[in-house]
C-alpha cells in the first residue's frame, strides 16, 4: 500500500515537472542549435546600444536597458507563447514611461527609478490576470486606424524627445506643444559639436535604413549586403566610442553615458511614497498592458502563422505578464515583443526561445565585462539611432489606405494621431478608442436599406440604383442590410416610410431579412407600428428570409401574430404569390415554425 502511494506521488510529481518545463526544452531538436546561438549572438550584440537609447528614453539610466534584457527575457522564453518573439525595452514602453512618471519623480532619480519597476509590475500584473481570465479576445476592440494613429502620434513624440540629445537642447514634456515651449525655453543651450555628431550620425542610420542594401550591393554579394546592412550601427557605435575616448569629447561638453554599473540587476520590491501614486499609476499601466498586448501579440501572431505554428493569446498574455512581473523586482521598466528585434532574431535563424537565452548571455557579459568600453558612448548618438529607427513607425501607408477604403478608420487614425500629439498618449488613445465606438454606433444607426427588383431570368434580387432589374407597381421589395435595434429602428422606419411615398402604387411591401441577425424591443415595436400603419392605408406588410433563431425569438409576438401579410421563404416565392401576374389568395397560410430552422 506504501509503496502505491510513494508511485502514485512520484507520477503526480513528474507530472507537476512536465508541465513546469516548457514544450521546446523536452523536444528541442539539437539540430537547430547552431542556428540558434548564431540568433543569439546576433541579437545580443545588436540590442545592447538600442537596449541603452531605450533606458534613456524611458528617463532611465542607460543601464537599465540592460537590465530590462535579463530576467523578463528569460521568463518570457521559459513561458511566452512565441517560439522565436524578442522581448526587451521598446520605443512605446519607454515613452509611456517616461510620460507617465514624468511629473512624479525626477527623471534618473532613485524614486524615479522605483516607480519604473513599479509601474512594469503592475502593468504585469494585469496582464497575468488578464491571461488567467482568457481576456484574449479583447484585442479585437482596437481598431486598424486607432492602433496605427497611436503608434504614428508616439512615434512623432519621441523622435521629438530626442532632439535634447541631439542639440543639447532641455526639451521636456509629454505633448508636442510641450516640447515646443521648452525648446524655445531653453534655445540658448544649444551645443554645436552635439549637433554635429547626432545629425551626421542620424544622416547615416537613415541612409543605412532606407538605402542601405542598395549602396551594400553596389560592391558586396546581395547576401552578404544584408548583413553589411545590419552590422553597420553596431560599426558606428564601435567608431564613436573609439572617437570619444581618442578624441575626449566628455571634456569638450558632450554628454557620454559615462560609467555603467558592474553587476548583475539586483531583486528588490519597488517602494512608493505614497498610495495616490499606485492610484496614478494604475490607469497608465492598463493602457500599457492593452498596448503591450496587442503590439506584442500582432507580432507573435504574424510569426507564428509564418512558420505554421499555434497562437495562444491567452499564454501569450500570461508570458508577457510573468515577464513584467520578474521585470519589476528586479530593476527593469516595462517590456514588450519588439518589432525590429523580433526581425532580426528570425532573421539570424533563431527556431526556438533558446536564442533568446544566448542573448542574455550576452547582456550579462556586458555588465560584467563591457561596461567601460562602453562609457564613452556620446548620448547624441543614442538619440540618433532610436530617431532614425522611430520614422518607421509613422504608418502613413494605413492612412492613405483608410482615406481610400474606409473613411471610419481614417476618422480614428487621424483623432488618435492628433489627440496623441496634443494631449498625450494616455489621453490620445481614449480619444481614438471613443471615435471608434462612436463611429461604429453612427455606422450602426445608418443602416444601409435598398429598394431591390429581379433580375432579368435570374431568381437573384439587387439594388435599382445599381442594376437593370424587373420591378411591379403593386410590390415594393426592400433589403435590411443591418440588424435592428433601439440605435437604428427609427432610421429604417423612415427610410420605408420614404419609399413607399416613392412608389404609391405599391400595397404590398416585402421586407427581405436575411442580413437581420437580432430584433430587439425597440425593433419590434417599430415593425408592429408599421404593420398597422400599413393595414390601416390598405396595404401589407410580408417578410421574406427571416432566420430560424430570430423567428424563435419573435414568432409569438404581434410582429408575427399581427402580420397582415405572410412570411416567405424566399423572395421569389413573394413574387410569384402577389404580384399582379400571379394573384394571390385572400387566405393566407399559418407561419410553420420548422420552415425556419
Amino acid at each position: 500500500m506504501v509503496e502505491k502511494q510513494t508511485s502514485a506521488n512520484a507520477l503526480q510529481g513528474n507530472r507537476w515537472l512536465a508541465k513546469l518545463i516548457p514544450d521546446w526544452i523536452t523536444r528541442y531538436d539539437t539540430s537547430v542549435l547552431p542556428a540558434d546561438i548564431v540568433a543569439g549572438l546576433v541579437v545580443g550584440i545588436l540590442v545592447i546600444p538600442q537596449s541603452l537609447g531605450y533606458a534613456v528614453l524611458a528617463g532611465l539610466p542607460p543601464v537599465y536597458g540592460i537590465y530590462a534584457s535579463i530576467i523578463p527575457v528569460l521568463v518570457y522564453a521559459w513561458i511566452g507563447s512565441s517560439n522565436v518573439q524578442s522581448l526587451g525595452a521598446v520605443a512605446i514602453t519607454a515613452i509611456m514611461t517616461a510620460s507617465s512618471l514624468h511629473d512624479l519623480a525626477v527623471e534618473g532619480s532613485v524614486q524615479y527609478i522605483m516607480l519604473a519597476s513599479l509601474l512594469a509590475l503592475m502593468m504585469g500584473g494585469i496582464l497575468w490576470l488578464a491571461g488567467k481570465l482568457k481576456l484574449g479576445w479583447i484585442m479585437q476592440f482596437i481598431s486598424r486606424g486607432v492602433s496605427a494613429g497611436f503608434v504614428s502620434g508616439a512615434a512623432v513624440l519621441i523622435f521629438v524627445s530626442q532632439v535634447k540629445y541631439l542639440t543639447n537642447i532641455a526639451v521636456s514634456g509629454n505633448t508636442l506643444p510641450g516640447y515646443a515651449t521648452t525648446f524655445i525655453k531653453h534655445l540658448d543651450t544649444f551645443h554645436l559639436p552635439t549637433f554635429i555628431i547626432g545629425s551626421v550620425t542620424f544622416i547615416l542610420f537613415m541612409l543605412n535604413r532606407y538605402a542601405g542594401q542598395w549602396l551594400w550591393q553596389s560592391w558586396l554579394a546581395p547576401s552578404k549586403a544584408k548583413w553589411a546592412s545590419r552590422l553597420f550601427p553596431l560599426l558606428v557605435v564601435i567608431v564613436a566610442m573609439v572617437l570619444s575616448q581618442m578624441g575626449g569629447w566628455s571634456s569638450r561638453g558632450i554628454r557620454v553615458i559615462g560609467e555603467i554599473p558592474s553587476g548583475l540587476p539586483m531583486i528588490i520590491m519597488p517602494k512608493f511614497e505614497s498610495v495616490n501614486q499606485v492610484a496614478t499609476l494604475l490607469p497608465t499601466a492598463a493602457l500599457m498592458a492593452l498596448i503591450v498586448f496587442v503590439s506584442s501579440s500582432s507580432v507573435s501572431k504574424t510569426y507564428a502563422r509564418l512558420r505554421g505554428e499555434k497562437f495562444d493569446a491567452n499564454k501569450e498574455l500570461q508570458g508577457l505578464g510573468l515577464a513584467n512581473i520578474a521585470g519589476g523586482f528586479s530593476q527593469s521598466f516595462p517590456v514588450a515583443g519588439g518589432f525590429s528585434r523580433t526581425a532580426i532574431n528570425v532573421d539570424s535563424g533563431a527556431k526556438t526561445p533558446l536564442a533568446s537565452f544566448i542573448s542574455v548571455l550576452i547582456m550579462v557579459a556586458t555588465l560584467l565585462v563591457l561596461g567601460d568600453i562602453i562609457a564613452p558612448l556620446p548620448y547624441a548618438l543614442l538619440g540618433a539611432m532610436i530617431m532614425a529607427s522611430i520614422v518607421s513607425l509613422i504608418d502613413v501607408d494605413t492612412l492613405k489606405t483608410a482615406l481610400k477604403t474606409d473613411r471610419l478608420d481614417a476618422h480614428c487614425f487621424i483623432a488618435t494621431f492628433i489627440g496623441v500629439l496634443i494631449f498625450g498618449l494616455n489621453i490620445g488613445l481614449v480619444i481614438g478608442i471613443i471615435v471608434s465606438f462612436a463611429g461604429l454606433i453612427w455606422e450602426s444607426s445608418q443602416p444601409h436599406i435598398a429598394v431591390v427588383g429581379r433580375l432579368i431570368g435570374t431568381e437573384h434580387f439587387r439594388n435599382i440604383n445599381r442594376h437593370d432589374v424587373i420591378t411591379y407597381d403593386n410590390l415594393l421589395i426592400m433589403r435590411v442590410d443591418e440588424s435592428l435595434f433601439f440605435g437604428n429602428s427609427e432610421s429604417v422606419y423612415i427610410h420605408i416610410k420614404e419609399a413607399l411615398d416613392q412608389h404609391p402604387k405599391a400595397y404590398e411591401l416585402v421586407l427581405i431579412m436575411s442580413s437581420v441577425n437580432h430584433i430587439d424591443l425597440t425593433a419590434q415595436e417599430m415593425l408592429i407600428t408599421l404593420n398597422r400603419e400599413l393595414t390601416n392605408s390598405g396595404k401589407r406588410l410580408h417578410y421574406s428570409f427571416i432566420k430560424g433563431p430570430i423567428m424563435d425569438v419573435i414568432e409569438s409576438t404581434p410582429v408575427i401574430t399581427e402580420l397582415s401579410g405572410r412570411v416567405f421563404l424566399s423572395t421569389m416565392q413573394a413574387i410569384t404569390q402577389l404580384t399582379d401576374e400571379y394573384p394571390y389568395s385572400n387566405q393566407l397560410p399559418t407561419v410553420q415554425k420548422k420552415e425556419f430552422e
